[in-house]
C-alpha cells in the first residue's frame, strides 16, 4: 500500500465522513417543484415541548397542527441555525397558520441522503425506502443501500462537495439531509431548487449519547417517530448499562487515539465525546484533564511527553490492506517511541471495510463496548471487537 494513496483517502474520508461536509458550487439554473417551502406567519400560542435527555442542539415543541423544531447554532451561541416546522402531509389542507421556518410535510418519502451516517440510521429505522438518491456512493458500506443503487432505486448524485443538480432535480425530492459546516458560506444551488435542506448537526453534539438522540427527530421527518424513540432507548440504556460494568471494573488501561497526520497529532479534549468515552470505559486518558470539547492539535513531542506510556494505540485508517508495523514506521519513524507500539498494543480500524462511521455516530454503545474490551482485556464477558482489530507482531 503506497503512503501517499493512504492519506489521500484518509484525507477525503475525515472530511467527507468525520465532518460531513456536503456542498455545492455548481453554476446551473435549477427547476423549482414544489415539494416543500418556507412560510410565513403569526406563532400560535401554546405547545408542550418535547423532553430532551441529552442532546442540546435541538428545541422541539409539538402544537396543534404542526411540530416546531429549532436547532440552535453550534458556532454562534444563543443564535438559531435553522427553524423547521414539521406539518403532516395529510393534514397540510388544514394548517391555516404557521410560524416562520421551513415547513417541510411529513412523513418524507422521496429523500437525497448526504451522509453515510444517516443512511445508516435511515436502515435502522426500516425507512430506508425514502432514500432515493445519496452522494459517495462508492464509499457507503451499506449492503442494502449498494444493492438499491444497483437495482436503480437509489441514484449516485456524485460527489457530496459538488453534487450533480440536475439528478438530484430528477429525484423530485422532499428533503434534502446534508451536514453543515461553519463558515460554508451557504449550500449553493442547493438552495434554490425548492427543496429543503435538513441540516444534520447532530455530529457537533458535545455527547454521544446526544448526537444518538437526534434520531427522534430524524423518526419525526419520516414518519417513524415511536420506532426511532425505541430505538434510542435501546441505545441509552445499553450504553449505560455497559458504563456502569466498566465502573465495576478495576480501573482500565490507558489509551491513546489516532496518529499523526501531516506535522500535527489530532488527540480528542478531555471533554469531547471520545474523551468522555474513555471515561465511560474506565479508561484512563493522558489528556482527561483537559477541558476542550474538540480535538487538540499536538506536536508528536507534546503526544510523546504526555502520552508516550499509555497502554493501547488505536486507530482509524483507510485500506486496502491491514498497516503493519514496518508501514507504520514507513509512515513516520518516530511511532517506535510509543511503548504500545513496543509492547504490540496497537489496534487498527480499517475504515474501507469496518462500518465505523455508518454504524457509530447513532449507534455510540457499540464504540463503547469496544473500548471496554480494549481497555479491560481480561474481561471476556463483553464480547469480541466489531471494528477494531488488534495488529499482529
Amino acid at each position: 500500500m503506497a503512503k501517499t494513496n493512504r492519506l489521500n483517502i484518509s484525507r477525503w474520508r475525515k472530511l467527507n465522513y468525520a465532518l460531513c461536509i456536503m456542498h455545492c458550487a455548481l453554476f446551473l439554473h435549477c427547476a423549482l417543484f414544489l415539494s416543500c417551502g418556507t412560510r410565513t406567519a403569526h406563532t400560535e400560542a401554546g405547545g408542550d415541548t418535547l423532553r430532551l435527555k441529552y442532546a442540546q442542539l435541538l428545541t422541539i415543541v409539538k402544537c396543534i397542527g404542526y411540530t416546531q423544531v429549532k436547532v440552535a447554532d453550534p458556532w454562534h451561541m444563543g443564535k438559531t441555525l435553522h427553524n423547521y416546522i414539521l406539518v403532516a402531509r395529510a393534514d397540510s389542507a388544514k394548517t391555516a397558520h404557521l410560524p416562520e421556518g421551513t415547513v417541510v410535510y411529513t412523513p418524507i418519502k422521496r429523500s437525497v441522503v448526504f451522509t453515510t451516517a444517516h443512511c445508516q440510521l435511515l436502515q435502522y429505522l426500516h425507512v430506508g425506502n425514502a432514500i432515493t438518491g445519496v452522494c459517495d456512493l462508492k464509499y457507503i458500506l451499506i449492503p442494502e443501500i449498494q444493492q438499491r443503487a444497483q437495482s436503480g432505486k437509489i441514484v449516485d448524485c456524485g460527489n457530496g462537495m459538488s453534487p450533480m443538480i440536475e439528478k438530484i432535480i430528477s429525484l423530485r425530492p422532499q428533503a434534502l439531509l446534508v451536514s453543515p459546516f461553519e463558515n460554508s458560506g451557504g449550500y449553493g444551488k442547493l438552495e434554490e431548487i425548492g427543496t429543503p435542506i435538513i441540516e444534520c448537526a447532530d455530529y457537533m453534539e458535545t455527547s454521544a449519547l446526544g448526537r444518538a438522540e437526534w434520531m427522534r427527530f430524524y423518526g419525526m421527518l419520516f414518519g417513524c417517530e415511536h420506532r426511532a424513540d425505541s430505538l434510542f432507548h435501546v441505545v441509552d440504556s445499553t450504553y449505560l448499562s455497559l458504563s456502569k460494568m466498566a465502573q465495576r471494573l478495576p480501573k482500565g488501561r490507558s489509551i491513546l487515539t489516532e496518529r499523526k497526520t501531516g506535522s500535527v497529532w489530532y488527540c480528542p479534549g478531555g471533554h469531547s465525546t471520545v474523551g468522555q468515552m474513555i471515561a465511560d470505559a474506565n479508561g484512563r486518558y493522558a489528556f482527561a484533564d483537559d477541558s476542550h470539547s474538540g480535538s487538540l492539535a499536538l506536536s508528536f513531542e507534546q503526544v510523546l511527553d504526555r502520552a508516550g506510556n499509555t497502554d493501547v494505540w488505536a486507530f482509524k485508517y483507510n485500506g486496502p490492506n491491514q498497516m503493519s508495523r514496518a508501514d507504520l514506521l514507513e509512515e513516520y519513524h518516530g511511532y517506535d517511541g510509543l511503548q504500545a507500539f513496543r509492547t504490540g498494543e496497537i489496534y487498527e480500524c480499517d475504515c474501507t471495510t469496518a462500518p465505523y462511521f455508518e454504524q457509530v455516530p447513532f449507534r455510540p454503545d457499540y464504540l463503547l463496548r469496544e473500548l471496554i474490551i480494549m481497555l479491560h482485556p481480561g474481561e471476556k464477558r463483553f464480547g469480541a471487537l466489531k471494528f477494531y482489530v488488534k495488529l499482529d507482531k
